[in-house]
């Protein structure tokens, strides 16, 4: 029988579909030694963010049973993609599930912080009143500048146009067809004129940062930094000291480096908006996840055979 590792959690409606399709289904998290040990016994794999599928890993795995590594969600920077497949095991996500997910919360982290609504939470919970305090700004008439232009980012830019934000973009594949309502900017550029950034790239693997001090110093001041995509995008250094001159307003952050010990002088500063990376957390977008994994598996066993088999 098929086996199938469920590593960091799954819908249960989903599980119990891949169960009657008559895989044995493991709903347990090893943490790394233990799942050295484990592996090989498994045909598949299902992760999300806690578990790191590196070559170590996959080097005890080709010489087991794993075929097919699945993460639930839009990265795969937790995996060694490359060398997985190099070694026979194939690897998908699931791209689609929460982009509308990500897109609102992005839409939610830059009202939070034009508003101060993160703070004044806080204050009034200690019983202060502090209606002179927090001026904000209206997102009306912004221009919102989106690095990365994908399916969430397009999310987001459908529902910036319509809070009455203009809309500019860089990709490094260039101009995208069909989006002339968006206006496309080389980086250095879009950095200039964008009131609020919001990044939806993943990390590189060049393992570098693609704000760093160079690109803080070209941005406007009092500009707002929004981060929904991946942790180290942003070298986190420079933004605490861009926040702590004024360079940058606010920023609004669901990803960190060393996750889950984000540096105490972002989740502490009183100029962000912090989340623990929830933005693809809605009850919605886990639904998906969990039956866009279902198929994924389905097609790569062929369950209508793999039923016959095991009846």
């Amino acid at each position: 029988m098929t086996r199938i590792l469920v590593s960091d959690g799954m819908e249960k409606v989903a599980m119990d579909k891949l169960i009657q399709d008559g895989f044995e289904v493991v709903d347990k998290h090893y943490e790394e030694e233990e799942l050295k040990e484990q592996i090989k016994n498994f045909d598949v794999i299902l992760v999300r963010s806690a578990t790191k599928i590196r070559k170590p890993l996959i080097d005890i795995a080709k010489n087991g049973e794993l075929k097919l590594i699945i993460r639930g969600g839009v990265g795969v920077d937790n995996i060694d993609v490359e060398y997985a497949r190099k070694n026979g095991i194939q690897v998908n996500n699931t791209p689609n599930a929460s982009t509308v997910s990500v897109a609102e919360m992005t839409l939610a982290h830059m009202l939070t912080i034009s508003r101060y609504i993160n703070n004044a939470n806080i204050t009034m919970r200690q019983g202060k009143w502090e209606k002179k305090k927090y001026k904000g700004v209206e997102l009306f008439g912004k221009t919102l500048g989106l690095i990365g232009f994908g399916r969430i980012a397009k999310e987001v830019a459908k529902r910036a146009q319509a809070m009455g934000m203009k809309v500019v973009y860089y990709d490094k594949l260039g101009k995208a067809k069909g989006y002339n309502d968006y206006k496309f900017y080389e980086l250095n550029d879009l950095l200039k004129k964008a009131d609020y950034i919001s990044v939806h790239i993943p990390f590189g693997k060049n393992n570098k940062p693609v704000i760093g001090k160079e690109q803080f110093d070209v941005m406007k001041d009092g500009v707002y930094l929004i981060n929904c995509a991946r942790g180290g995008v942003i070298d986190e250094d420079e933004l605490v000291k861009a926040l702590n001159s004024g360079k940058v307003a606010g920023a609004a952050l669901d990803v960190f480096c060393g996750e889950p010990n984000p540096k105490e002088e972002l989740v502490n500063n009183d100029r962000v908006s912090v989340t623990p990376h929830i933005a693809g957390s809605t009850k919605e977008a886990q639904e998906r996840i969990g039956m866009e994994i279902v198929d994924i598996v389905e097609n790569f066993f062929d369950c209508a055979d793999k039923k016959a088999i095991n009846q």
